[in-house]
Formats: structure tokens, C-alpha cells, sequence
């Protein structure tokens, strides 16, 4: 019975020991703790990042539109250069969005509806088909008039994917300008500002 009894004490005092020993405890909690604070940090920086893009992505749709409503008149060397300035923006990230486009809209007097009049697109990027239905904001539907409408799309691709999806995050925006100089803006290929 003595053994038994002496076992018994011998791993009570062990335990006993075990529990008042502080050695490596702090090894052990950050060893738990590192990889969670890793997460939020690379979360933190790719999230932070992701806004900064978007960020810009809402200022290249504004500038494309504002620059194109001050002209009276737009060739396709002048939406080649306001594309150009505007993608120059989204510096230093990549300057190439998935899509970017200036479009012009006639609002039709009866529907209210807003059809594309002319469009032209960024580097291989889709423009709008002339005479197609656009949606806008009813607050814009005023008959007869027209809009400058701009549309970019971003495809923000994270430093770290474990984080955020590693394909990546489509950004997009779109802004509509009224033309400041005249009642439409003339695009030189085509024949007039006409009313489909």
C-alpha cells in the first residue's frame, strides 16, 4: 500500500509543480496568438487597399465624364487622351481597369427613356451599341436632354490571397454629367447629336 500511496503523492507533487511552473507559457501563447494577429493585420492592409482602389475607381468614372461634358465636340483622339488622364489616376496600382466607358444618352421627351447616342470604350474594353436603353436615376430623366455617362470596372487583385478571394474583387462605378457648353456633345465620327 505504501508504493501505491507514495505514487499517488509523488504525481500530486508533480502536478503541483507542473501547475506553479511559468516556463515557456509565453512561447505557448504566442504561438496561438501570431497566426491570428497575422490575419488581421494582412487583412487590415488588403481591405485598406481594397477601399483605396475603389476610391479611385469612383474618381476615374467622375473625371472620365467631367472631362468629356466640358468639350462642345469629341474626336476619338480626344477620348483616347481623357482615358489616358483619367486611368493615370489609379496609379500605383495597375493602370488598365477590366473596362472603361464614356457614353452619350438622349433622354427621349415621351418614355423618358435615356439611348446611347455615341460610345467608345477603353483598350479593348466594350462600349455601349448605339440606340440601346440605358437605365439612370429617375432624378435625370428630364425630357430631351442629354448625359455624359461613364462606366468603369476594376478587377482589385490582393497582395495576400488567404485573406480576401484570391481571384480577386470586382470594383465598378458610374457617373452621369450633364454637357457644360452645349446641349449635347458632338463625337466627329458621327453626323449630328441626334434624337433616337
Amino acid at each position: 500500500m505504501k508504493s501505491i500511496s507514495r505514487i499517488w503523492r509523488g504525481m500530486r507533487l508533480s502536478a503541483a509543480e507542473l501547475f506553479r511552473d511559468q516556463n515557456g507559457i509565453a512561447a505557448t501563447e504566442f504561438a496561438m496568438i501570431v497566426p491570428i494577429m497575422l490575419v488581421m493585420f494582412f487583412g487590415t492592409v488588403e481591405f485598406s487597399s481594397g477601399v483605396a482602389v475603389d476610391r479611385k475607381v469612383t474618381l476615374v468614372a467622375r473625371t472620365l465624364s467631367d472631362l468629356a461634358s466640358q468639350s462642345t465636340s469629341v474626336a476619338s483622339s480626344d477620348l483616347t487622351n481623357f482615358f489616358a488622364a483619367s486611368t493615370a489616376i489609379l496609379t500605383p496600382y495597375s493602370s488598365t481597369p477590366t473596362n472603361a466607358a464614356i457614353s452619350e444618352l438622349y433622354v427621349n421627351p415621351t418614355t423618358l427613356r435615356a439611348t446611347v447616342q455615341w460610345s467608345q470604350a477603353y483598350q479593348g474594353g466594350t462600349a455601349r451599341a448605339v440606340g440601346t436603353t440605358v437605365t439612370i436615376p429617375s432624378a435625370l430623366a428630364i425630357a430631351g436632354t442629354y448625359l455624359i455617362f461613364s462606366e468603369v470596372s476594376y478587377l482589385y487583385t490582393p497582395a495576400v490571397g488567404y485573406v480576401m478571394a484570391k481571384a480577386g474583387v470586382t470594383l465598378s462605378d458610374v457617373a452621369y454629367t450633364r454637357p457644360r457648353q452645349s446641349t449635347c456633345v458632338y463625337y466627329s465620327p458621327a453626323t449630328a447629336c441626334t434624337t433616337n
